[in-house]
């Protein structure tokens, strides 16, 4: 695998145990919505990460608490990032906090937040 300068984050709650369909899609909306966010703010870094070729990697937490406390952290640090909440029209209750989306940007930087969680 070469190496990427820029990588974008999902990060997964482990205990909802969804679908394979249902983390695709809370997947989706994770990368489309952080990425946007930096693209908005951090053209460079969007920019960078689309000409590579968009590197996204998967890791988990173990529950809502967790999640909470990475998105706190991103947002301190200045990353682009965006929490998602489900609407409840499948497998979960609506408002449940599913996943964070963390990036586009640096990979150290990324790395240094969610490098030692394990991939999903």
């Amino acid at each position: 695998m070469s190496e990427f300068r820029f990588k974008q984050v999902i990060v997964f709650r482990a205990d909802l145990k969804l679908s394979k369909g249902k983390t695709a899609a809370q997947a989706g909306h994770a990368a489309v919505s952080a990425a946007e966010e930096a693209r908005k703010h951090r053209r460079e870094w969007f920019e960078g990460w689309m000409e590579e070729g968009q590197c996204k990697i998967a890791v988990k937490v173990k529950d809502e608490k967790e999640l909470f406390e990475l998105d706190s952290v991103a947002k301190e640090l200045g990353l682009p990032r965006a929490l998602i909440v489900d609407r409840g029209l499948t497998e979960i209750p609506p408002g449940t906090v599913t996943c964070l989306g963390i990036g586009p940007a640096p990979g150290d930087k990324v790395d240094k937040l969610t490098g030692l969680f394990p991939l999903l």
